[in-house]
Protein backbone atom coordinates (compact mmCIF):
# COMPACT_ATOMS: atom_id res chain seq x y z
CA UNK A 1 0.00 0.00 0.00
CA UNK A 2 1.67 3.63 -0.79
CA UNK A 3 1.65 6.34 1.20
CA UNK A 4 -1.02 8.28 -0.42
CA UNK A 5 -3.17 5.15 -0.12
CA UNK A 6 -2.30 4.69 3.20
CA UNK A 7 -3.29 8.74 3.87
CA UNK A 8 -6.59 8.13 1.92
CA UNK A 9 -7.32 5.12 3.97
CA UNK A 10 -6.87 6.69 6.82
CA UNK A 11 -9.10 10.01 6.07
CA UNK A 12 -11.58 7.56 4.72
CA UNK A 13 -11.48 6.01 8.57
CA UNK A 14 -11.72 9.69 10.21
CA UNK A 15 -14.60 10.85 7.81
CA UNK A 16 -16.93 7.58 8.38
CA UNK A 17 -15.95 8.40 12.19
CA UNK A 18 -16.81 11.99 11.87
CA UNK A 19 -20.29 10.80 10.62
CA UNK A 20 -21.16 8.98 13.52
CA UNK A 21 -19.75 11.11 16.34
CA UNK A 22 -21.91 13.76 14.58
CA UNK A 23 -24.90 11.90 14.68
CA UNK A 24 -24.58 10.57 18.31
CA UNK A 25 -22.87 13.59 20.19
CA UNK A 26 -23.68 16.54 17.64
CA UNK A 27 -21.85 19.39 19.08
CA UNK A 28 -20.45 18.10 22.14
CA UNK A 29 -18.25 15.18 20.37
CA UNK A 30 -16.90 18.10 18.02
CA UNK A 31 -15.68 20.03 20.88
CA UNK A 32 -13.81 17.84 22.59
CA UNK A 33 -11.73 16.80 19.15
CA UNK A 34 -11.19 20.50 19.09
CA UNK A 35 -10.08 20.73 22.62
CA UNK A 36 -7.43 18.28 21.72
CA UNK A 37 -6.31 20.16 18.88
CA UNK A 38 -3.36 21.82 20.03
CA UNK A 39 -2.15 19.46 22.40
CA UNK A 40 -2.68 16.09 21.27
CA UNK A 41 -4.51 15.82 17.37
CA UNK A 42 -3.19 12.61 17.31
CA UNK A 43 -5.56 11.40 19.96
CA UNK A 44 -8.85 13.38 18.38
CA UNK A 45 -8.35 10.95 15.73
CA UNK A 46 -7.99 8.31 17.12
CA UNK A 47 -11.37 8.87 19.23
CA UNK A 48 -12.82 9.77 15.72
CA UNK A 49 -11.51 6.95 13.14
CA UNK A 50 -11.48 4.46 16.21
CA UNK A 51 -14.00 4.77 18.93
CA UNK A 52 -16.11 5.46 16.32
CA UNK A 53 -15.68 5.11 13.20
CA UNK A 54 -14.58 1.38 14.28
CA UNK A 55 -16.07 0.15 17.58
CA UNK A 56 -19.28 2.52 17.88
CA UNK A 57 -20.76 2.06 13.88
CA UNK A 58 -20.12 -2.30 14.87
CA UNK A 59 -24.37 -3.14 14.27
CA UNK A 60 -23.79 -5.37 17.23
CA UNK A 61 -25.63 -3.41 19.65
CA UNK A 62 -27.96 -0.62 18.95
CA UNK A 63 -26.55 3.00 19.63
CA UNK A 64 -28.74 3.42 22.76
CA UNK A 65 -27.11 0.27 24.27
CA UNK A 66 -24.28 0.94 23.53
CA UNK A 67 -24.68 4.78 25.34
CA UNK A 68 -25.98 2.33 28.08
CA UNK A 69 -23.02 0.37 28.74
CA UNK A 70 -21.04 4.05 28.40
CA UNK A 71 -22.45 5.08 30.92
CA UNK A 72 -22.11 2.46 33.15
CA UNK A 73 -18.73 1.93 32.32
CA UNK A 74 -18.04 5.51 33.02
CA UNK A 75 -19.80 5.73 36.53
CA UNK A 76 -17.93 2.65 37.42
CA UNK A 77 -14.26 4.42 36.65
CA UNK A 78 -15.82 7.07 38.22
CA UNK A 79 -13.40 10.47 37.90
CA UNK A 80 -14.73 10.74 34.06
CA UNK A 81 -17.59 13.37 34.69
CA UNK A 82 -16.89 15.41 31.47
CA UNK A 83 -16.76 12.20 29.58
CA UNK A 84 -19.83 11.58 31.80
CA UNK A 85 -21.84 15.01 30.54
CA UNK A 86 -21.05 14.17 26.81
CA UNK A 87 -22.18 10.84 26.94
CA UNK A 88 -25.40 11.23 28.66
CA UNK A 89 -26.44 14.28 26.32
CA UNK A 90 -25.24 11.34 24.03
CA UNK A 91 -27.73 9.18 25.29
CA UNK A 92 -30.23 11.30 24.96
CA UNK A 93 -29.70 12.02 21.19
CA UNK A 94 -29.96 8.64 20.45
CA UNK A 95 -33.32 8.17 22.02
CA UNK A 96 -32.82 7.01 25.86
CA UNK A 97 -34.75 8.72 28.28
CA UNK A 98 -34.34 10.94 31.19
CA UNK A 99 -35.86 8.34 33.67
CA UNK A 100 -33.70 5.55 31.77
CA UNK A 101 -30.55 7.02 32.35
CA UNK A 102 -31.76 7.77 35.73
CA UNK A 103 -32.57 3.99 36.60
CA UNK A 104 -29.36 3.20 34.62
CA UNK A 105 -27.24 5.32 36.76
CA UNK A 106 -29.28 3.87 40.21
CA UNK A 107 -28.35 0.66 38.81
CA UNK A 108 -24.68 1.27 38.69
CA UNK A 109 -24.28 2.05 42.37
CA UNK A 110 -25.11 -1.16 43.52
CA UNK A 111 -21.88 -2.54 41.53
CA UNK A 112 -19.72 0.82 41.75
CA UNK A 113 -20.90 2.19 44.96
CA UNK A 114 -22.61 5.19 46.50
CA UNK A 115 -20.38 7.96 45.73
CA UNK A 116 -19.58 6.90 41.82
CA UNK A 117 -23.60 6.94 41.19
CA UNK A 118 -23.89 10.16 42.73
CA UNK A 119 -21.34 11.92 40.75
CA UNK A 120 -23.15 10.60 37.59
CA UNK A 121 -26.50 11.38 38.64
CA UNK A 122 -25.34 15.22 39.48
CA UNK A 123 -23.81 14.90 36.17
CA UNK A 124 -27.10 13.49 34.38
CA UNK A 125 -29.27 16.44 36.62
CA UNK A 126 -26.87 18.86 35.35
CA UNK A 127 -27.46 17.76 31.48
CA UNK A 128 -31.15 17.30 31.73
CA UNK A 129 -31.42 21.21 33.12
CA UNK A 130 -29.25 22.22 30.39
CA UNK A 131 -31.87 20.95 28.26
CA UNK A 132 -34.94 21.43 29.81
CA UNK A 133 -35.64 17.47 30.38
CA UNK A 134 -35.11 17.15 34.25
CA UNK A 135 -37.29 14.54 35.24
CA UNK A 136 -40.25 16.10 37.72
CA UNK A 137 -41.69 12.94 39.18
CA UNK A 138 -38.85 10.98 41.72
CA UNK A 139 -38.14 7.66 39.69
CA UNK A 140 -39.84 4.53 42.11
Amino acid sequence: MSTQDSAKDRQERFDHGMAVLSSIDGESGQKVIDSLADISPELGHQVVAWAFGEMYSRPQLAPRDRQLVTLGMLTALGGCEPQLYVHINAALNVGLQPAEIVEALLHAAVYCGMPKALNATFVAKKVFTERGVLPTTPSE
